[in-house]
């Protein structure tokens, strides 16, 4: 039998309203212990809530849902009280002595996909939507909960399914005159699921930036400016800036958002030689940074005549500032190169819309927020689809089912169809108790 889990389903601290929540075959009995009853389905009822001494701890709403018509599709008891930790815990400390579990980070919704309440692409995205960093990714998330995101992987799973019917009809019944090409056209089918894959994998990725977020470092000589383009960009006095070269010292990091896109902006120190063993320091924690960035901002000044712009793994956009002293005109020289004055805010509109090209970011709306693993499958079953299609032009029957097998298989990864106990168990672990 399934154990009865609880767990305080609000945030620490105190608040309006606290929420006990409790799962499993043992929450009617939860409930008639803390309310003398246990109320009728899905009908909030006010309630006196009681300790185990059956002293009055509190008074409030509690709703029963019964399975399998709660967000878990068991027996669900929820205790909505005012929100005072020492009540919340009574009321906890209370069911626990019942025989309740308190349930571990993410149990709640690890139960909605067990039992098939959701699939793990729309538990994933609970998460997502708590963790929203901007309007776009709430909307994204919210698309994936409501179960846009897996019906498109569904449709493409049923077109990949009826062409593997089709396929592995041909080997199964090889005496009958099947004409492998022109009783269908199997070729235009897999290159079909191949435009659908390339299709969702450009909304995945959009939705990826909005969930994973990205993470821009400024760098350049000293005394270009790089802390006054930080200040600039988030509108506020960040960074502390000074004519005196090697003002910054250590890394210092700033958070905006560019039209849905969570932006994490850090200003480094000034990359030169020093004798001066703090800002030796303060260099080497520089190139670090500019090592691991998604994106390298980096600045020179405006009079520079010929700029030097050094060699990073992760896009780079080169930044000229200080162009209210050289009388150039602000704005985009290409996409990767620009002019602006930090001082005067010249070009800053311009620099926030190129940072989002450099990493290909279009605004996120209809993306789906997609993550890493997401990507990966989806990269997956494209590429296992592409050597379906070459199999198929070539007549090969037997290696095209195999590699459509394979393309199921990954789309199965994504839903939770195909999903190691070991991922499922990554998953939920970060997830909020109570949740």
């Amino acid at each position: 039998m399934t154990e009865t889990i609880g767990a305080i389903a609000t945030p620490p601290g105190r608040g309006g309203i606290g929420i006990v929540r409790v799962s499993g075959p043992d929450a009617p009995a939860v409930a008639e212990r803390i309310l003398g009853q246990c109320p009728p389905p899905r009908i909030a009822t006010h309630a006196v809530f009681r300790d185990a001494n059956g002293d009055s701890v509190d008074e409030g709403i509690a709703i029963f849902y019964a399975a399998p018509r709660s967000y878990t599709g068991e027996d669900v008891v929820e205790l909505q009280c005012h929100g005072a930790p020492v009540v919340l815990d009574l009321l906890l400390s209370h069911a626990l002595s019942m025989g309740v579990r308190l349930a571990r980070p993410g149990e709640f919704t690890e139960r909605a996909f067990l039992n098939d309440r959701l699939d793990l692409a729309q538990a994933e995205s609970v998460i997502d939507l708590i963790n929203s960093a901007s309007q776009q990714a709430a909307r994204s998330a919210a698309r994936s909960l409501t179960g846009e995101f897996s019906n498109a992987i569904m449709t493409i799973d049923q077109d990949v399914l009826k062409l593997r019917v089709y396929v592995e009809g041909t080997i199964d019944f090889p005496d009958d005159e099947i004409d492998f090409l022109a009783d269908r056209d199997v070729e235009t089918a897999a290159a079909d699921i191949d435009q659908a894959l390339t299709n969702i994998l450009e909304r995945s990725a959009q939705g990826t930036s909005l969930h994973e977020g990205l993470d821009l470092v400024i760098g350049g000589d000293p005394n270009v400016g790089k802390s006054s383009i930080l200040n600039a960009l988030v509108g506020d006095e960040r960074a502390i800036v000074t004519s005196i070269p090697g003002t910054t010292r250590d890394l210092l990091d700033a958070d905006l958002v560019i039209d849905g896109l969570p932006i994490r902006v850090r200003d480094t120190a000034g990359i030169r030689e020093s004798g001066d063993i703090v800002e030796q320091e303060g260099v080497a924690r520089a190139r670090a940074a500019l090592g691991v960035a998604d994106a390298v901002m980096w600045v020179v000044d405006d009079g520079e005549a010929t700029p030097t712009l050094p060699a990073f793994d992760a896009p780079t956009l080169l930044v000229r500032n200080k162009c209210d002293l050289t009388g150039r005109v602000a704005g985009c020289i290409d996409e990767r190169d620009l002019r602006l004055s930090a001082l005067t805010g010249a070009g800053i509109d311009e620099l926030k819309s190129a940072i989002k090209n450099l990493v290909g970011f279009e605004g996120g709306e209809g993306a789906f927020l997609g993550r890493r693993r997401h990507l990966l499958a989806l990269e997956a079953a494209r590429a296992s689809n592409q050597e379906a299609l070459t199999e198929i032009k070539a007549g090969r029957a037997e290696l095209a089912a195999e590699a459509l097998r394979a393309t199921q298989h990954a789309l199965g990864e994504i839903v939770g169809a195909t999903t190691t106990d070991e991922l499922l168990g990554e998953i939920f672990a970060a997830f909020c108790i109570g949740k």
